[in-house]
């Protein structure tokens, strides 16, 4: 049984040319067309999901209740989806090597694909429209994650993850990468919430991604980089949306003799000269405070104000830009987060604050990353009981081995 226009389709992914049609029984080029003429489809649409110059899919939608249901504003903010939804399924099928991981990713884009598909029934009312889109938002927000199993494989580390978005998406990001034996962490908050929002977190995952792969090594230039590529994509969209941005560069320093190049790190840290493993973590941008925990549960926080500059409002900003280097030995670890968590609010709009979040993970502080990790959003949630989550909640635990 035909469920859509062929000639449409055919049409569409040969000329790579969305067609809209506001009353595709009397105008456009298919009038004529028999599924048209049979079935007599009120509004349709028919979109190209483009990627570098290439054709990676379509977009059929219809509407049967009204004429004129997509607008420039709606194929807009398609467009500006489909390239997010392209990116990451290819950053998805480049960091998965096995087979079984590119088996759930394309199970991912399809659950994806029928959340889409299911926007053609609610495409009645706009603020229904609205929530449809925050949805796939949503989703995608979910997508771009590092899996757990990602983050057991990282040797030297013990890291745990946590990423619940608010009901409007609040453009959380965090990612933990690996490239030629370093680690790149990043945590960041986009201002304001809803859609533009986890758009403009989704382009920052991208760009970490392609910046690593590129294999620019200095912190400064790497984040000034990434700002330049953000601010030009912010004046596209004409959003005055930015973001605080904190990439940490950490390496390993393992028992025994030093290599070469670990020889100069060794001879400025005394601690390591002793042989006893550690790392070294490099810390650059403007975000919230960094928690460096010990190996007994001391606390050092660490204002990053000086570090760097909002992302996404000035096209050069090298010269706010300086690194902080912190010494973890065994048991020592960090705590990044957003203001989703010091923020929570209860019912007496009282905030959670950093503070409490010290506190807890002090004393959970010789559990593992995960333990610790499930003690402090299980005391926010506590704390939050049942009002309203304002805020995407975000935590990322590493721990020293």
């Amino acid at each position: 049984m035909v469920c859509l226009s062929q000639a449409i389709v055919t049409y569409t992914a040969r000329t790579q040319i969305p067609q809209v049609l506001n009353d595709a029984t009397h105008e456009g080029l298919f009038t004529n067309d028999p599924y048209i003429v049979q079935k007599r489809p009120l509004s349709v649409l028919c979109f190209p999901m483009m990627y570098k110059n290439q054709l990676m899919g379509l977009f059929y939608l219809e509407n049967n209740q009204t004429t004129g249901a997509f607008t420039a504003e709606r194929l807009a903010v398609l467009t500006l989806l489909s390239t997010q939804i392209a990116i990451s399924l290819e950053n998805a099928q480049y960091a998965n090597h096995l087979e079984e991981k590119v088996k759930q990713r394309t199970a991912q884009l399809a659950e994806a694909n029928e959340e889409i598909t299911a926007l053609n029934e609610m495409l009645k009312e706009d603020n229904l429209r609205m929530g449809a889109e925050l949805d796939v938002a949503k989703q995608l927000q979910q997508m771009v994650l590092p899996a757990d199993s990602e983050l057991t494989e990282i040797a030297n580390l013990d890291i745990a993850g946590f990423m619940e978005p608010a009901d409007e998406v609040g453009g959380d990001y965090y990612d933990v990468l690996v490239h030629e034996g370093r680690v790149k962490i990043g945590i960041g908050d986009v201002t304001g919430h809803g859609l533009e929002s986890g758009v403009l977190m989704l382009m920052v995952q991208t760009a970490v991604r392609t910046l690593l792969d590129s294999g620019l090594s200095d912190a400064t230039q790497f984040l000034n980089t990434l700002n330049h590529t953000i601010c030009h994509n912010t004046r596209r969209m004409k959003t005055d949306k930015n973001l605080t941005l904190s990439l940490l560069d950490y390496q390993a320093i393992p028992p025994g003799p030093p290599s070469l190049q670990q020889g100069e790190e060794i001879a400025r840290h005394p601690f390591l000269q002793k042989g006893g493993g550690g790392g070294i973590l490099k810390v650059t941008g403007q975000h919230e405070e960094v928690l460096v925990f010990r190996a007994g549960g001391c606390v050092e926080r660490i204002d990053t104000f000086d570090l760097g500059f909002m992302v996404g409002i000035e096209d050069d900003i090298s010269d706010f830009l300086s690194v902080k280097e912190i010494l973890l030995q065994p048991g020592d670890g960090v705590v990044l987060y957003t203001d989703g968590i010091t923020e929570a609010r209860n019912l007496e709009g009282e905030f959670y604050e950093v503070d409490k979040l010290c506190a807890v993970i002090s004393r959970h502080w010789q559990l593992s990353a995960s333990e610790i990790q499930q003690a402090v959003i299980a005391d926010v949630r506590q704390h939050i009981g049942t009002q309203k989550v304002f805020d995407d909640i975000t935590l990322l635990v590493l721990k020293q081995k």
